[in-house]
């Protein structure tokens, strides 16, 4: 069973994703916040697996949020919430440790398999925010590579690098394994390997590594997001 937190100001937005959710044979929503400061008192008091956060809310924001329970070593994982596809949002939640970020027009169905996907240890983020994540990495970029391209971390194999690239092209793990003729568990353990080499929390951190690196071209990904 998914235990699921739900921080927003808007209680009948909460409550109808809390009987979305809660219908799902494998989800339980555990509780409810109306803001950051309250999050932060359940989550301390009743830890959750998935932490739904709004960004917008009155007192302590989302982004403050996210980052104040990830010092406090918060074990749910959390996803930003929010009718808000900013710049400014997508980097913010994503350097804070947020593990997905969706907008809420995101369709019900797509909402639940986030929850499940976020759970399993992977990241979700929605196509709009994607472009915007990678259009901003390639801003910082181009003043990075002015001076000096960061080298990847030292220990990686040829295979986990190739396995790196393919999760910066957003492949799945099945379709990695389709395309390297592997099986799932090999796989996963290089993924394992990855994020205990990088020092990454999760896929997107692996994407962020990727682009820096250069072990992939930002202008094919951007051509990849493309709407």
């Amino acid at each position: 069973m998914i235990r699921v937190a739900l921080v927003d100001d808007e209680p009948l937005f909460t409550a109808g994703l809390a009987m979305l959710l809660g219908a799902q044979p494998d989800i339980e929503v555990a509780w409810q916040a109306g803001d950051g400061g309250q999050a932060l008192r359940r989550a301390q008091s009743d830890p959750v697996d998935v932490i739904l956060l709004d960004v917008q809310m009155p007192g302590l924001d989302g982004l403050a949020t996210t980052r104040r329970l990830i010092e406090a070593g918060a074990q749910g994982r959390i996803v930003i919430l929010t009718t808000f596809d900013t710049d400014g949002y997508v980097m913010g939640a994503i350097e804070a440790g947020a593990a997905g970020f969706l907008l809420k027009n995101t369709a019900p169905e797509r909402l639940i398999e986030a929850v499940r996907t976020v759970h399993a240890g992977d990241s979700v983020i929605s196509p709009g925010p994607t472009r915007r994540l990678l259009t901003a990495v390639r801003a910082g970029q181009v003043e990075q590579t002015r001076i000096q391209p960061p080298p990847l971390p030292g220990g990686l194999t040829e295979r986990e690098t190739e396995v790196l690239a393919l999760v910066a092209r957003g492949l799945t793990n099945q379709e990695i394994c389709d395309r390297l003729w592997l099986s799932m568990a090999t796989v996963k353990t290089h993924i394992s390997h990855l994020l205990a080499k990088t020092g990454a929390r999760d896929r997107v951190q692996l994407v962020l590594l990727a682009l820096r690196t250069g072990v992939v071209e930002l202008d094919e990904l951007l051509a990849e997001t493309a709407p």
